[in-house]
């Protein structure tokens, strides 16, 4: 997909308020149960949209009278979903935290030495820990997990993740719709770096899968 392919599918719902809302709630609770799709990336997105339905000299509505997608709405909407994400992750914990940690899926993916460091980041932080998490992409998942299964009480955690959410959600979103022209502008850019990222990856995991493949036939 090309950049204006790109900028064209941004565009079509700019002025298609109910679906980007539905998009984000969506998205923010699928996250939720493990669908990798990172929430900053959601985030740019809702930006984006709401950049181009303000500029609507640069990336026409479809139709005359269309409504854009309204900033204040948006910034509600992305709060709301991921403060709810993160309550339903808590949620989670404080009632399947145990089978969910002894799983399979759960280790393959954080590992227990992750979960233990984030246990002692709980046990040192107390319940800013919960705060803290918001910040963390790596960790955010099985740290909102571990605040419910460490029993903290629900009004704390709403409270600390909240004030965090507060403060980086709405302003992600505000940054990205203020400024997206730079961003558009750079897509080709960031193309670039990604597929050079995608490929180095790929090289390394073809390479490292072969050098094992090696050593099992030598040792066999």
């Amino acid at each position: 997909m090309n950049e204006a392919a790109i900028i064209e599918f941004f565009a079509g719902y700019a002025y298609d308020p109910i679906s980007v809302y539905s998009f984000i709630v969506l998205f923010m609770t699928a996250s939720s149960f493990g669908l990798p799709i990172p929430e900053e990336i959601t985030l740019l997105s809702a930006g984006l949209v709401a950049h181009m339905a303000h500029n609507p000299a640069e990336y026409p509505p479809p139709y005359p009278g269309a409504h854009g997608v309204n900033l204040t709405v948006l910034l509600i909407v992305c709060f709301v979903s991921v403060l709810g994400s993160d309550v339903l992750i808590y949620f989670l914990g404080k009632f399947f935290g145990q089978k969910i940690t002894h799983t399979k899926t759960f280790n393959k993916h954080f590992g227990k030495e992750r979960f233990e460091k984030i246990n002692k980041i709980f046990h040192k932080y107390s319940y800013w820990a919960c705060g803290l998490f918001r910040f963390t992409p790596g960790v955010r998942f099985p740290g909102h997990l571990s605040c419910g299964l460490m029993g903290i009480p629900v009004y704390k955690f709403l409270l600390i993740d909240g004030l965090a959410a507060l403060l980086s959600v709405p302003t992600q979103v505000y940054v990205v719709a203020t400024y997206g022209e730079v961003i558009l502008s750079k897509l080709k850019e960031f193309k670039v770096i990604l597929v050079t990222v995608l490929a180095v990856v790929i090289a390394f995991f073809v390479i490292k899968r072969l050098y094992h493949y090696i050593l099992k036939r030598r040792a066999a």
